[in-house]
């Protein structure tokens, strides 16, 4: 009984500085901001009595419906565009590289994160803006004759700086669920008759699924709420929640209406989440 009771104490010794660390940089965060969403709300400062008012307004007023549809559909658009792309370049490397070369593949592809993520998205700016790369090869090569400048499209460029931003983040949990799919298996397909592509629907691509969820995840809600993007390369022209919350927070330091906003974008978010959760579940369970 002592030993055990020793154990159990240096357990707890053991997990008690990360679980601090957990609940002061992120519980204890995030009951704030969903203490402050139900409290009253003056200019830069919150009180009593505990209401509902800033969650109605957030229901109600259509500004906060376009912006919230606005920045789920720019969330579900970029992991789609990133999957898609992600996908070819992991089975590429699990399937048709080297061993002994795999490594060097997945080094090459983290490549993007030795330079800050605000520097990569201003080199976009450079990229898609007026007079930029994009405009000035498609007018040098006589495919238009005018700027297309693609940064005035706001969701567009916003779209595309996003996608290059979270690839490599869902190129490697793909790459890891297909480095266990069984090649048995696959082998045993041919010889019975299926094609390669069959093959693939029939077999690669429901093994990988829990891959390919983990990386929309992984995607999905970080974009959900990406702050930088929307400001730097739409200029604050195409706002996102994100964007509202700043605005909420820091202009009208209405610290009550800006917490309810991010408090229901959290919701929003982990509703879709969730039902990743049970399509995952369920290809486990299918697997089984």
């Amino acid at each position: 009984m002592q030993s055990k009771s020793s154990e159990a104490r240096t357990g707890w010794l053991l997990i008690a500085p990360p679980a601090l660390v957990t609940f002061l940089l992120l519980a204890a965060p995030l009951a704030t901001v969903l203490v402050y969403s139900v409290l009253t709300g003056s200019r830069g400062a919150v009180s009593l009595p505990l209401t509902g008012e800033n969650y109605l307004q957030v229901l109600t007023r259509p500004q906060y419906h376009i912006v919230m549809l606005r920045s789920l559909n720019v969330s579900v658009l970029v992991t789609l565009a990133t999957v898609l792309l992600a996908y070819p370049i992991a089975y590429f490397v699990s399937f048709h590289v080297q061993p002994s070369k795999k490594s060097l593949w997945l080094f090459l592809i983290t490549i993007p994160f030795w330079t800050s993520y605000i520097i990569r998205v201003a080199l976009w700016r450079t990229i898609l803006g007026y007079d930029g790369i994009v405009d000035s090869s498609l007018m040098g090569l006589g495919i238009m004759d005018t700027q297309l400048n693609v940064l005035q499209y706001g969701v567009t460029s916003i779209i595309i700086t996003l996608a290059h931003a979270y690839a490599p983040f869902a190129v490697l949990p793909i790459f890891v669920s297909l480095e266990k799919v069984d090649r048995s298996l696959l082998e045993a397909g041919q010889d019975l008759g299926e094609s390669k592509w069959r093959t693939f629907l029939r077999v690669t691509l429901p093994l990988s699924m829990p891959g390919v969820i983990a990386a929309v995840l992984i995607v999905f809600i970080p974009t959900a709420g990406d702050y930088v993007t929307p400001e730097l390369i739409g200029a604050g022209k195409v706002p996102m929640v994100s964007n509202f919350v700043e605005t909420q927070l820091l202009k009208s330091r209405n610290f009550a209406m800006g917490s309810a906003l991010a408090a229901s974008a959290m919701i929003a978010v982990a509703i879709i989440s969730v039902g990743f959760l049970l399509l995952n579940k369920r290809f486990i369970g299918g697997r089984k």
